[in-house]
């Protein structure tokens, strides 16, 4: 950009996506401990497995199926969900990664290719969503809180647009009028925050639901993602919004700091996400914490088999469990979304505590 200004959700879609250049098309190591940031899969295989088991009880009852996963970062989640599938001899007829970023694909081909190569000819990569629906699960880990958003400051109690201005060689914010998108839901929410209130939404959202939707012909889409419901999203104490940068495991909020070397991310207005999914087809069946939600799909008892006699090994379960599900670490951070089409089964990971009314 030379010159000019632009919205922020423009800016972070550059900044993560662009090609060649963005956070998630370059090819500096991401994820993982020697990387900027570590997702739940990475850190604690027995989360894939919970996901194994909802994966499969699904699928048993559509008579088969397939898996798409959004987004599959280092494959971890891949390799484990089919692995535990294996096992439960629930296998699915494909496992379908939509991946974007080429550096990231490569990864998680080798990745297949060295633990299971029994099973790498089941998997296979997409750079667009699927033109034929499947049948069977969509899985989105960590994939709503990458999604480019524009952010906003109340001003004169006016949400004006808090754009992105190229300045003597440097990104400043800069403030312009409303845009005429703005989510009426959200601007009803701000009456009760004074000025100077910043915060996010995602004005891509709907067709990017929409578009997730039409891949699903009969089954269940799983979000597991930071978030929170709009009320607690827009909540006048939560005065700086949620927006934040990772970089080498620290977090700060400056977007501007080493674009396109820092990954930039957003909670996830739940409630949104829902509204969008409803008018995309979709029924909401479930939302809970990613505690319960891990619990309802056999945790404890999973832990309990994989205990091994070797301290160590009990003691590294034992912290995985605990991060997993403590609410002071991913326990009640993390939500967990199901959303469903032509699914008329009870699902175990949303058994337990019920939170849409949050929503």
């Amino acid at each position: 950009m030379q010159g000019g200004t632009i919205g922020f959700d423009r800016y972070m879609d550059i900044a993560l996506y662009a090609p060649g250049l963005g956070y998630y098309s370059a090819g500096a190591h991401k994820l993982g401990c020697g990387g900027d940031f570590i997702t739940a899969p990475e850190m604690a295989p027995i989360f894939s497995r919970c996901v194994s088991a909802q994966c499969a009880q699904v699928l048993q009852h559509l008579g088969g199926g397939s898996i798409l996963e959004l987004g599959a970062g280092s494959g971890a989640m891949a390799c484990d969900v089919l692995a535990d599938l294996a096992q439960r001899q629930a296998l699915p007829q494909s496992y379908l990664i939509l991946e974007i970023s080429a550096d990231l694909r490569a990864r998680q081909q080798a990745r297949v290719r060295t633990q299971l190569p029994h099973l790498a000819p089941r998997v296979q990569w997409l750079e667009t969503l699927p033109v034929t629906p499947i049948r069977g699960v969509i899985l989105a880990n960590e994939v709503l809180d990458a999604l480019p958003v524009a952010r906003f400051r109340r001003r004169k109690g006016v949400p004006a647009e808090l754009a992105v201005e190229e300045k003597g060689g440097e990104f400043i914010w800069t403030e312009r009028d409303p845009r005429p998108d703005f989510d009426p839901a959200v601007a009803a929410l701000l009456g009760a925050c004074a000025d100077g209130y910043t915060s996010e939404w995602n004005p891509r959202l709907l067709p990017w639901i929409g578009a997730v939707a039409a891949a699903l012909h009969s089954g269940l889409l799983l979000f597991t993602d930071y978030g929170h419901p709009r009320r607690e999203f827009y909540h006048p104490q939560r005065v700086d919004g949620t927006l934040r940068c990772h970089y080498r495991h620290r977090a700060h909020g400056d977007p501007f700091l080493w674009p396109g070397l820092q990954d930039i991310t957003a909670a996830a207005d739940f409630t949104a996400v829902a509204d969008a999914a409803s008018h995309s087809g979709l029924e909401l069946h479930g939302f809970t914490t990613q505690a319960h939600f891990l619990i309802g799909c056999g945790l404890a008892q999973m832990a309990a088999d994989l205990g091994a006699a070797d301290t160590r090994e009990r003691t590294a379960m034992s912290r995985q469990v605990q991060v997993l599900t403590l609410p002071a670490e991913m326990g009640e951070i993390i939500k967990a979304m199901a959303l469903t089409r032509n699914l008329a089964s009870p699902l175990m990971g949303f058994s337990g505590p019920d939170h849409r009314r949050r929503l």
